[in-house]
């Protein structure tokens, strides 16, 4: 692959010769290879917009992550003090570098597996042990208005202990799948157009791990109704009992009373 001059951001440029990448340790799965370029480019979203610096020429950071910078509640990995755009930059160099892009549960859905870059980032969710298991909560809550609520579960911040993470799981959906969900409901129709970019960037997970750890079993079955949130994938039956597997023995972390969904 030949390097061409890359553009960052408005104030950033620099030529990038991307490695080769490095195939996910838990899949096995090849990443795909890097893109050729990107540019971050406050043009990439059409017509004028707040967030119009939040996307590149690969990637775009999709309001559904936002909600990890912006909503006290929101349970899981939260990102305090680093810029939105800043993050989307950094992604993209990652990218470039040589961070490839690993299929995920469906082939719109891919993740981008990079060291943690954020000070003060810390996992999202932790194990449950016979020390903490009495700190467990659980009700019910969505995780926006256009959704239903679910029951959860989860660690109060304040009373349990909350590893740094060290690498962060940055999770892709395709543009085409993220107008797919829009269209199909109808409390989405009105918002602004999706930038251009062909990946939006719908979830961040702080992890110990550089591989994907399991959804939630709730969120598998939300995928099964589009209309109702989900992307529209039908179950995998054996990847649903590695997910109970796993989240029968962790709970992710919230730094409030209750959760805004799980």
């Amino acid at each position: 692959m030949h390097a061409r001059a890359l553009h960052v951001a408005t104030v950033f440029s620099r030529r990038l010769a991307p490695r080769a990448p490095t195939a996910s340790r838990a899949s096995g799965k090849a990443p795909l290879p890097p893109s050729k370029s990107f540019r971050a480019s406050s043009k990439a979203m059409a017509g004028a917009s707040p967030d119009a610096d939040l996307c590149g020429e690969v990637f775009f950071l999709d309001e559904f992550a936002m909600r990890q910078w912006d909503d006290p509640k929101y349970g899981g990995t939260q990102i305090k003090g680093f810029d939105k755009a800043e993050f989307v930059r950094r992604v993209h160099e990652a990218h470039a570098d040589g961070a490839g892009l690993v299929d995920g549960y469906a082939p719109f859905c891919k993740h981008v597996f990079v060291p943690n870059f954020i000070p003060g980032t810390k996992v999202g969710s932790i194990p449950i042990t016979p020390e903490n298991e009495q700190h467990l909560r659980s009700g019910y809550s969505a995780r926006s208005d256009a959704e239903l609520a679910v029951l959860t579960r989860w660690f109060p911040a304040d009373k349990v202990e909350i590893p740094e993470a060290t690498f962060l799981d940055v999770i892709l959906y395709s543009r085409e799948q993220l107008v797919k969900e829009r269209a199909a409901m109808e409390a989405k129709q009105e918002r602004p157009p999706l930038p251009n970019a062909p990946w939006g960037i719908i979830s961040i997970k702080g992890q110990l791990e550089n591989f994907e750890c399991p959804m939630t079993p709730i969120t598998m079955m939300r995928n099964t109704m589009i209309s109702e949130g989900g992307s529209g994938v039908a179950i995998d039956r054996e990847a649903y009992a590695a997910s109970v597997k796993y989240h029968s023995a962790h709970a992710p972390v919230v730094a409030a009373d209750a959760p805004n969904g799980e």
